[in-house]
């Protein structure tokens, strides 16, 4: 059992949901530790998701993808050899590994952690990072990724915790919020609906069509802003002008910024995303639509939110340019989850 000192590392380098989904047992851990030192290894580019937050001491950003296109070159070496020195530095007592690959284990390996705790090789993407573990945790079955994500610090004398007791401290900054204000008062948009239509690849995603018919539909009720990554933004402004309304429009953000725009909305809705995970985390109303994946294991937090499954295989390989979008959820559905789900906020 860990003494009330300790030194952890937690290990969760991206993406964003994921991130999302490791907060609740981090703060699990610090509050069951309240003098215990938690450090994060991040990928430099998601860092900012974790800047504030009460219950890290240190982040460690990590840049494994500029490392991978330069591994050869001297100034890779260089921040290689000074990330493996920043993490044996603190002499850890515990390295958690939320991501479960074979890299995060090696890390987690590298910080010479007295102990290595990490997924039962069943739960691992790379079933060859368990080899790396001191210490190995076989999950509940059938539970959403928070729950898996706590029981890694429970193994370590955490207490259960009920979803209602989650936590997840986002970023809060008086700048984007000023810029979202700034940008809702300039747009004359007072009470709005987040639309994130985009999924990464094209079959966790409901058809552009469909978006802009419920945005039609419910034109005369709500402003809509469609946000997506700068990918995205061609998605956006296409769903937007097919909708034929003014009351629609694309809304360009940082992810800090998303988050400052989604605490003023009245709901999303959009699929299996890191925005729409953040959006829960947020505490915004969710409408979400899945297809390949399974909304029992990455789905909203809150049992007001809505989740619509077509119950598709669950097959993560699915990202071909042919595949089609998400089917089997009609528009009709989609508008009566709005309008179930708004009106619950109000009961």
């Amino acid at each position: 059992m860990p003494s009330a000192s300790e030194k952890f590392l937690i290990i969760r380098l991206s993406s964003i949901g994921d991130i999302v989904h490791a907060l609740p047992a981090v703060a699990a851990l610090s509050e069951t530790f309240p003098r215990a030192e938690i450090d994060w290894v991040v990928e430099r580019r998601h860092a900012l998701l974790l800047e504030g937050n009460p219950f890290v001491h240190r982040l460690i950003p990590l840049d494994t993808l500029g490392w991978r296109k330069n591994l050869k070159s001297a100034r890779t070496l260089q921040s290689v050899s000074s990330s493996v020195t920043a993490l044996r530095e603190s002499h850890y007592d515990a390295a958690i590994d939320f991501q479960g690959l074979y890299k995060s284990a090696v890390i987690a390996w590298l910080s010479r952690a007295k102990e290595r705790v990490g997924f039962n090789e069943r739960w691992l993407r790379e079933p060859a990072a368990a080899v790396l573990y001191t210490s190995s945790v076989s999950p509940r079955e059938q539970t959403h990724v928070v729950e898996l994500n706590l029981a890694l610090v429970e193994s370590l004398g955490v207490p259960r915790l009920e979803r209602e007791r989650w936590k997840f401290p986002l970023p809060v900054s008086a700048a984007d919020d000023e810029y979202v204000a700034n940008q809702l008062m300039e747009r004359a948009v007072e009470e709005f609906i987040i639309v994130n239509p985009g999924g990464g690849w094209k079959s966790k995603c409901w058809s552009p069509e469909d978006y802009a018919a419920i945005i039609r539909q419910l034109a005369g009720e709500f402003h809509f802003l469609l946000t997506g990554s700068p990918d995205e933004e061609g998605l956006c402004i296409s769903i937007a002008e097919k909708s034929g309304t003014a009351r629609a429009g694309y809304f360009p953000s940082t992810i800090p910024q998303f988050i400052a725009l989604a605490r003023r909305a009245k709901l999303l809705v959009g699929g299996d995303t890191g925005p729409m995970q953040l959006a829960a985390a947020a505490a915004t109303p969710v409408v979400a639509i899945f297809g390949p994946t399974d909304p029992a294991r990455n789905g909203p937090f809150a049992t007001a939110d809505i989740t619509l499954w077509n119950r598709g295989p669950i097959d993560y390989t699915r990202r071909s340019k042919n595949a089609g979008w998400i089917s089997g959820i009609s528009i009709e559905t989609v508008v009566t989850a709005i309008r179930t789900r708004l009106a619950r906020t109000h009961e």
